[in-house]
């Protein structure tokens, strides 16, 4: 059996900036102070990394545990919000048929490792219709170090396999999904379709790089 874990922003799906409009205000209105995302580089971090980085932004400290939880509901409900009222989620290219041929596949199952914290994954995912493809994953709301996260995800897939798992590949479009991937044990799919280039991605040396997922037959010959 096989295992693939993917990466949700600049993988599978774009906000187009929603998320981070979303932490912005949800700070801005907790806490009075605008902007904190300014100069944050989101990419391939898990959401609590993040948060500690906004509460250095805008208030010059870290955060306590009552904090986070008042932050990320504050966060969800304007995501969701957001996102019902017009903000767009776009399903990235190839997306869509590679994951009906893996979920046609019986010796393959599919989850997520992401930053996002669980609640916010389901609601991106939600909001684009890709959430009828996943039942499991690695959420940032699991650890704040991602190849701790992606290896819970390997561990809730080889529940949901029942099965010696062959080969695990995790997906994702930062050098972040690459090196954590690694540390997890996991072969590595780069993607160019976030804000990194296929140059900068191998840089980092993954086992396979792709331009974008259209190239459906390739990675489906890797399993």
């Amino acid at each position: 059996m096989n295992l693939l874990l993917f990466d949700i922003d600049g993988t599978l799906i774009s906000t187009g900036g929603a998320a981070l409009r979303a932490a912005d205000r949800a700070f801005e209105n907790i806490y009075g102070v605008k902007n904190v995302m300014a100069n944050i580089t989101a990419d391939g971090k898990t959401d609590y990394l993040i948060l500690n980085e906004m509460f250095q932004n805008g208030l010059g400290r870290g955060y306590t545990e009552k904090e986070s939880e008042l932050i990320f509901n504050e966060y969800l409900t304007i995501l969701d919000n957001n996102l019902n009222n017009g903000a767009s989620v776009t399903v990235l290219p190839g997306v869509t048929n590679l994951l009906d041929e893996i979920t046609d596949r019986d010796d393959t199952v599919i989850g997520l490792a992401t930053g996002n914290i669980e609640q916010g994954a389901w609601i991106k995912l939600r909001h684009c219709g890709l959430d009828k493809y996943f039942s499991f994953g690695g959420f940032g709301s699991d650890a704040e170090h991602r190849a701790t996260l992606v290896s819970a995800g390997i561990e809730r897939g080889r529940r949901v396999a029942d099965k010696h798992l062959e080969k695990i590949l995790v997906i994702g479009d930062t050098p972040l999904d690459i090196t954590h991937g690694r540390a997890a044990g996991a072969l590595t799919v780069g993607v160019c379709t976030g804000r990194y280039s296929c140059d900068e991605l191998g840089a980092h040396s993954p086992d396979y790089l792709f331009s974008d997922l259209t190239d459906t037959h390739s990675l489906i010959d890797i399993l």
